[in-house]
Order: structure tokens, then sequence, then C-alpha cells
């Protein structure tokens, strides 16, 4: 049998493996710091759907739209409430300024015999006053209504949901015809601009790593190569594998980068700062 030298080849082809490196090699994943879950804030039929899985959006896009029918009933409603009351108040003024007038018309009729202006005038007082309260009931339904009126049409504006930012719509569970309830999420849209990569590393390599420490990470399927930074350090352990989650941010230099995407991360450290430690 021939003998296996130790080379200078094997020698490097061992460090290249890392059993020699002073680094920890972890896999990790992209993803976006700003994923947004996108639902409706009423019950509702979906009348129109804007977008599909892969469409790129803008701040203020529409993204589907729920059905009025009933909405717009609630807001004739409304608004046929606000014209009434809006009457009604047209009606006391008017009424209040008739008394004042035939007031002021009998007012100089006191000298005559056949006629008691004290008694006239104060029912004219009693009638004024009556009316007078009817006029300040008719303007509070009026403010009451025209209230009413203005939260049907901020809830009809919501029947249009649109996108808070801009992003990918990576989810959607919506289609014409459905009904959606109140805090279901039905979309999910993907901000790319704040993408960083999420990995597990082991509890027996936190002593060397730490928050603002630079790495190294390569995307195989694009070929891409760059840096980042650990942002974060999760202090919360899986007990089952012991790993922690750190979330490492980097500069999006390659349009093709998106949510999802495999990573292998390099992170270097100094060995010579735990050769204590190795040896216990």
């Amino acid at each position: 049998m021939k003998k296996r030298l130790f080379t200078p080849l094997l020698f490097a082809s061992l460090l290249s493996s890392g059993l020699y490196a002073a680094t920890i090699s972890v896999t990790g994943t992209v993803v976006s710091d700003n994923q947004k879950y996108i639902g409706a804030r009423y019950m509702g039929y979906v009348k129109d759907v804007y977008v599909k899985i892969g469409d790129k959006v803008r701040r203020e896009d529409d993204l589907f739209k729920m059905d009025s029918a009933e909405f717009d009933i609630l807001k004739e409603q409304a608004n046929l409430a606000l014209e009434q009351t809006e009457a009604m108040v047209d009606v006391y003024r008017t009424k209040l300024d008739d008394i004042r007038r035939e007031k002021a018309l009998f007012r100089g009729r006191t000298d005559s015999k056949s006629f008691n202006y004290e008694e006239w005038s104060e029912n004219l007082e009693i009638m004024a006053e009556n009316a007078q309260a009817m006029l300040k009931s008719m303007q509070t339904l009026v403010k009451q209504a025209s209230q009413k009126a203005k939260e049907i049409s901020v809830i009809s504006q919501y029947l249009e949901v649109k996108a808070p930012s801009d992003g990918i719509i990576v989810q959607k569970n919506l289609h014409v015809g459905d009904m959606v309830m109140p805090g279901m999420p039905v979309m999910v849209l993907v901000d790319l601009k704040d993408l960083e990569i999420e990995a597990q590393i082991s509890e027996s390599d936190l002593l060397k790593i730490n928050e603002g420490d630079y790495v190294r990470f390569r995307i195989p399927s694009i070929r891409y190569r760059g840096h980042g930074r650990i942002k974060s350090i999760v202090p919360s352990a899986n007990p089952m594998t012991h790993t922690f989650k750190i979330r490492i941010t980097f500069k999006r230099s390659n349009p093709k980068i998106y949510p999802g995407m495999y990573t292998k991360i390099t992170i270097e450290y100094d060995p010579s700062q735990f050769k204590d430690i190795n040896e216990e």
C-alpha cells in the first residue's frame, strides 16, 4: 500500500477546508427587515385585485378594492340625514325670525284698547324660546349628522387598499369575490431596500463574535460576494439545538438579491484570545 505524504498541497487543502483557519462558517438566508402584512379594516367582498405575486409596487399604488354597495347605502343615508337636519335648522331659524318681525310689527299698537300687547308679547316670547330651543337642538343634530357623513366617507376610502411602501408582492391570498375579514392578512409586501441576512450560530461560538463585527458572505446562486456587519445577536437560545439568531446588515449592490436566498457566511476571529479556553 502506498503511503500518503503530508505535502504543502495537502496542508493548503486542509487550511482551505477550515480545519486550521480561525473562522466560523455558517449558512443563512436573506430576509427583509421591512415586511408588511396587508389586510382590510372592514369586512366585505373583494371587487377588484390589481396586483399579482412578484409584482413590484410603489407607495400608494392600488392593491385591491372591496365592494362598496353596502357602504354606498350607508353614505346615502348619512347624507340624507344631514340634509334633513339642515333643512329643519332653516325652518326653525325662519320661524324665529318671523316671531321677531311680528313682535316688532305689533309693538306700535299698545294704544289700542282691543289689542292686549302684553299678553301677545308674552305669547311671542314663549314661541320664540321654543323656536330657539328647537333651533339649537337641530344644530346639534346637524353636527352629529355631519360627523357621521365624514366617518362613512373615510370608511369608503379604506375600501381601496393601497401599498404602504415600495416593494414586491411575495404573497397574495385573495381573489375577486372572496370575503375579507378585518385584521386577516391577505397580502405580504417586502421592501427590497432593507434587506438583511439571518443566520443561526452555535452557543459555543457566541464568545467569538460581537455586535459590529464585519463578516464575509456569498450568495452562490448569483455568484455574489459581499461584506456585512453583525447588527444584532438575539438573546433567545433554541433549547433543542442551543443556537442563537444573528442578523447581518449589508449593502444591496446587486439588484438580483431577493429575500429567501441562501447564503454562506464566514466570520473571522483571533484564535489566540481563546487559547486557554480551548485547552480547558
